[in-house]
């Protein structure tokens, strides 16, 4: 039989849709047949509907046909993420002069430096970072230009240049100053070797400097090795921060600077002291860790703080940006710890004054 084509009173009760492949889809709910006449009849009283508010656009439709909300509803806002409140930290009596060593590499020297000034700069105290080491790296993390050609570190060994020529205030926090270090430094250890009173060229431009620059931390940011350029910074320091990642390898190292400490203090520097042990890179989903943790606080129990660093994502994305993870990602665990530690060494400066 032939099919009937319906007339126009019947297709005003039929709204048409038309999607992108051509075709056309009926949906069969009421909208309003054709007039003749489109403006209003002034002889006619027209009510303006008051418009809807929110809660009713998103309100279940009373169409039992239709039962979806007449709007889709929007997707709900990500919390915002909100940096802690910084707490203050105590002022120490004198500064205080830390060397971030150990001769084992990639145990987290550099990311401990850098995290615990901005976490140190965060409590209000005033710090002054310098890098010894050739890579730059702590330079890099707090956001100061290291290429060649910059002068820092190397040029205050080698050029006789002040610290106060060659400083440069942090991005992360102004109250972060920076002595940054070039690839020059890498041909400094051959250098010092013929200079006179090689070990004590930091010590010496350093107290210069502090004596019309006065800050509350000094940390000093070594390479991988027991050369001239970390026996500089052990002869400038009064106090020795020691990264030991949590693994066996780790323990290996300690031995070894234990042995340079021994004989920097009886030779060049009395006053040096191993004050700070911090565990890094704990992964809590392993026995080692916890064992290797176990034994370093076993041998250094006053020295070794509560808080430990854990393996974080956020600390190993952080230097790629140019921050550290106090200024990348203010919530994460690795911020928080980072400042937890920095409190302990302040509060525990503060105790023994």
């Amino acid at each position: 039989m032939e099919e009937q084509t319906p007339g126009i009173d019947a297709l005003a009760n039929v709204s048409r849709e038309t999607f992108d492949d051509g075709q056309t889809m009926r949906i069969p709910y009421p909208i309003p047949a054709p007039t003749a006449a489109l403006a209003p009849d002034p002889g006619v009283a027209h009510v303006v509907a008051p418009p809807m508010s929110v809660n009713d656009e998103l309100a279940p439709s009373h169409d039992p046909d239709n039962p979806s909300a007449r709007r889709a509803a929007p997707l709900a806002p990500e919390p915002v993420q909100t940096a802690p409140r910084a707490v203050t930290l105590p002022h120490p009596s004198h500064t205080r002069i830390f060397v971030v060593a150990n001769q084992k590499g990639g145990v987290g020297k550099t990311t401990t430096a850098v995290n615990l000034a901005v976490a140190l700069a965060q409590g209000d105290l005033r710090v002054l970072v310098i890098d010894l080491d050739p890579q730059g790296n702590a330079s890099t993390a707090l956001g100061v230009e290291h290429r060649l050609g910059a002068r820092g570190s190397y040029e205050v060994l080698l050029q006789s240049d002040t610290i106060a020529d060659d400083v440069v205030t942090s991005t992360e926090d102004p109250r972060v100053q920076v002595l940054p270090a070039t690839l020059d430094l890498a041909g400094a250890e051959i250098e010092l070797v013929s200079q006179v009173a090689r070990e004590k060229r930091l010590d010496k431009a350093l107290k210069r400097y502090l004596q019309d620059h006065p800050v509350d931390y000094v940390l000093i940011d070594c390479p991988p090795a027991l050369g001239l350029l970390t026996i500089n910074a052990l002869v400038a320091a009064n106090e020795i921060l020691l990264p030991i990642q949590c693994e066996y390898y780790a323990l290996e190292g300690v031995t070894q600077l234990v042995r340079t400490i021994d004989l920097i203090k009886s030779d060049l520097n009395d006053n040096l002291a191993l004050s700070t042990v911090l565990l890094t890179m704990f992964d809590s989903r392993t026995k080692l860790s916890s064992q290797v943790a176990d034994e370093v606080r076993a041998h250094f129990a006053g020295q070794t703080l509560d808080t430990v660093i854990p393996r974080s994502v956020r600390i190993s994305e952080a230097p790629s940006y140019g921050q550290t993870v106090l200024t990348y990602d203010p919530s994460s665990v690795g911020s928080r710890t980072y400042r937890a530690a920095a409190g302990e060494i302040a509060w525990r400066g503060a105790s023994n004054q």
